[in-house]
């Protein structure tokens, strides 16, 4: 075989094996999520609100002090997943005694539908909440009449984390939350997405005594 030749067959068998290696490496399965135990199982739980909630939606920013939202823990043996997160129905939260950014304005936040929240076990666990589609509306009067309306097309999960504690905390910084704004003048038409930062401390309605904790 000539050298021309045999240079082509390598390169196409060399090129053959990075095809190969290409799928195969597009083929591996995802990492398996870790078991999740969400306790006390059964238990009711309340989310308060510790320090200040805001919702910033291009360069305006909303600061909510009061958001309150309860839910339950599912009852065994629904609160062990053994290959992801366990997910808890909870309460459109709360949203009162915000003020805006904007000088003149006054907003108002509204919240309805079927939120959720899910706790993955992991370093850090991590927290979801979902907001249903159209599920938290803000609205503003004053020198700046705006509607900003969040997961507008979808429901939207907002990343947080949870850590265990006396009581526990859920956390979310910088998360990204989709909306669509609309109004006249001042208001951020242009924004399609809004930043959420907030800490709630979660405490066991039904047991005061015990702590929700997430775990393996």
């Amino acid at each position: 075989m000539s050298r021309t030749r045999t240079a082509l067959a390598l390169g196409t068998a060399a090129a053959g094996a990075i095809a190969l290696a290409s799928v195969t490496a597009s083929a591996a399965p995802a990492p398996v999520a870790g078991s999740t135990t969400v306790t006390p199982a059964g238990h009711d739980f309340k989310a308060v609100l510790s320090g200040k909630a805001t919702l910033k939606a291009g360069s305006v920013t909303v600061t909510c002090t009061v958001s309150v939202s309860t839910g339950t823990v599912p009852a065994a043996p629904g609160n062990t997943n053994p290959a992801g997160a366990v997910s808890s129905p909870i309460s459109p939260p709360t949203y009162s005694s915000c003020t805006s950014s904007m000088p003149g304005v006054t907003p108002t936040v509204t919240t309805s539908g079927a939120w959720a929240v899910s706790m993955q076990d992991g370093s850090p666990i991590t927290a979801t909440m979902t907001v249903p589609t159209g599920g938290l509306v803000l609205k503003t009067t004053g020198l700046a009449s705006c509607t900003v309306t969040t997961a507008p097309t979808a429901p939207a999960n907002v990343p947080g984390t949870w850590a265990n504690g006396s009581p526990s905390s859920l956390t979310f910084t910088n998360a990204s939350v989709p909306v669509k704004v609309t109004g006249g003048f001042g208001c951020p038409t242009s924004a399609t997405a809004s930043v959420f930062n907030a800490v709630y401390k979660v405490s066991d309605l039904t047991d005061p005594a015990q702590d929700i904790t997430v775990g393996p």
